[in-house]
């Protein structure tokens, strides 16, 4: 098991699974309020980055492509945090 987690892709897919369970809790336990949404979009935006730098190989890409990615989810992460934020008032 340990040798198996010395692969980048291998640890990522660890982390992935973890994330995705910690996700399925807080919506099974029925988790709301603003810590529970802003939680669970802190772990899509970490899970879209593993899968953009471990799965799609971009960690040793040229810097381009990188930004171009890794600022499209920012972006979209942000526009859905703002979408929450205006929904609350």
């Amino acid at each position: 098991m340990i040798a198996a987690l010395r692969n980048s892709a291998h640890r990522a897919w660890v982390v992935l699974m973890v994330a995705t369970g910690l996700t399925w809790y807080l919506g099974e336990v029925g988790a709301a309020g603003t810590w529970a949404i802003v939680a669970m979009l802190a772990i899509a935006f970490v899970k879209g980055r593993l899968v953009i730098l471990d799965f799609m190989e971009l960690r040793e890409a040229p810097m381009m492509w990188r930004v171009l990615l890794e600022g499209w989810l920012i972006l979209v992460s942000s526009l859905i945090l703002l979408a929450y934020w205006i929904s609350l008032k």
